[in-house]
């Protein structure tokens, strides 16, 4: 996720940079992007130190889809591609890429990174990013503000 909002930022213009005062993402709480998930609390803090924004992440309970902007759209890509035989990425990206939602087009891009495993922190390194994580003291889990240093 976090390879995707740097690719997002070296796309914008100057102008647009300036204009953003901060980011607010909302998440789906799954297990990649979770508020616990280390590795990406770590990318996010750098995310935000490269930017010089602040960032809040914003999660969605679990079993709410609806109110899930992106389960919405999952939806109405599922009746789009109307159980075509999905064979191979190339196949996937040219049915999404023709869907609208909201009379918009989807951005569509094929990642092809694969990354490294068995990266963790420990808990002292996590200690240090947990610092500069501010939980919201009613919402914990759900709303996570991190300000650049």
């Amino acid at each position: 996720m976090v390879d995707n909002l740097e690719q997002w930022w070296t796309s914008l213009s100057i102008t647009e940079k300036q204009q953003l005062e901060n980011i607010q993402i909302k998440v789906d709480n799954g297990a990649e992007n979770s508020g616990i998930r280390r590795q990406f609390l770590k990318r996010m803090v750098e995310f935000a130190d490269q930017t010089k924004k602040s960032i809040q992440l914003l999660y969605f309970p679990p079993y709410h889809s609806k109110y899930n902007p992106i389960e919405r759209c999952w939806g109405i890509l599922e009746r789009h591609w109307n159980g075509t035989l999905l064979r191979n990425a190339q196949t996937m990206l040219a049915w999404v890429k023709t869907m609208t939602w909201k009379g918009l087009n989807p951005i569509v891009k094929l990642s092809k990174k694969v990354y490294q495993k068995g990266i963790s922190l420990t808990k002292k390194e996590m200690k240090e990013i947990e610092k500069r994580l501010e939980r919201n003291p009613h919402l914990p889990k759900w709303d996570i503000l991190i300000r650049p240093s």
